[in-house]
């Protein structure tokens, strides 16, 4: 199962940590690591491309996001993203779960 874990702070998405694989299908045919996959690297890329210091990251046991900047461009990135890895937790409840935590 992949897991996700989102902390929030005034509304704000502040991390991202993503651990697992969604054991759907084999490794290299897994849609829904796939999609996952898609989702975030698109939203990690597109952040960056528009401002290198807008968020973090570092791939130890997983990927872990940091969010550095809340401006417009970068918080409608991040929320289209968790929107997408919402949509596909909902397609594949037994593949994907997420967890959020509000710092306030």
């Amino acid at each position: 199962m992949i897991k996700i874990y989102l902390t929030r702070k005034d509304d704000n998405i502040k991390s991202v940590i993503i651990k697992g694989h969604a054991m759907y299908d084999d490794f290299g045919k897994d849609i829904v690591c796939s999609a996952v996959s898609s989702s975030v690297i698109t939203s990690v890329n597109a952040c960056l491309s528009i401002d290198e210091e807008s968020i973090s990251y570092k791939e130890l046991d997983g990927l872990e996001i940091t969010v550095n900047k809340s401006d417009y461009v970068t918080t409608k990135i991040i929320d289209n993203m968790i929107y997408s890895l919402k949509k596909l937790e909902e397609a594949y409840p037994k593949n994907i779960q997420i967890k959020e935590e509000n710092n306030g």
